[in-house]
């Protein structure tokens, strides 16, 4: 699997054979395909991993105050980005044909429990329709940020990371002048975050 995981982070899956993996892992490509059916089979597989590894990644310390949690979950999401580059940039742009199967549902469940872990570091148990669109845009922002940063790194990391939660706070603020809870969840998070 590590070798899988390290040629589907080097090169687009398309470009990546049983062979290649075979090769890299020192084994023979009958057993690969013993354990994975195939090189769709493996795809999958090396998500699934690369997925898990995010998550375990962004599992926030308790106890520190959300805008910092949030903080230092974006450094330890684009440590994830620039460790796994061209499997995250072909991940999000669209991966394989079937987008739809496997692939889709792994890169949605994602998205899913990254939105519960920033609804629990803000410590809302229910998100308004407002707040729960905001969350998801906001998370929609910060892929395409990683990719925008993975094309070019003309940004420096730890500026973008600060302009990602800066942007938190600016959505969050639009988000209040049509929910008021959201401007009660806003002061409470920039006062926690002036104290």
């Amino acid at each position: 699997m590590a070798a899988a995981l390290e040629l589907f982070s080097t090169r687009d899956a398309e470009d990546v054979s049983i062979d290649d993996v075979a090769s890299a892992a020192g084994a023979s490509r009958a057993l690969v395909y013993h354990y994975f059916g195939g090189k769709q089979e493996l795809y999958v597989a090396a998500l699934r991993s690369a997925a898990e590894q995010l998550e375990s990644r962004l599992r926030p310390a308790e106890g520190g105050r959300p805008l910092d949690e949030l903080a230092a979950g974006l450094g330890r999401y684009f440590d994830f980005v620039e460790e796994h580059a061209a499997g995250f940039a072909a991940l999000l742009r669209g991966g394989p044909a079937n987008r739809a199967g496997e692939v889709g549902e792994i890169v949605d469940g994602v998205r899913r429990r990254l939105f519960r872990l920033i609804q629990k570091q803000m410590r809302v148990e229910d998100p308004s329709p407002v707040l729960r669109t905001t969350l998801r845009s906001w998370i929609a922002s910060v892929e395409t940020a990683g990719l925008d940063w993975l094309e070019h790194r003309d940004v420096e990391r730890p500026i973008l990371e600060k302009m990602l939660v800066d942007h938190m706070v600016a959505l969050l603020g639009v988000a209040a002048a049509y929910d008021g809870e959201v401007g009660e969840l806003l002061d409470v998070l920039t006062g926690e975050q002036l104290a």
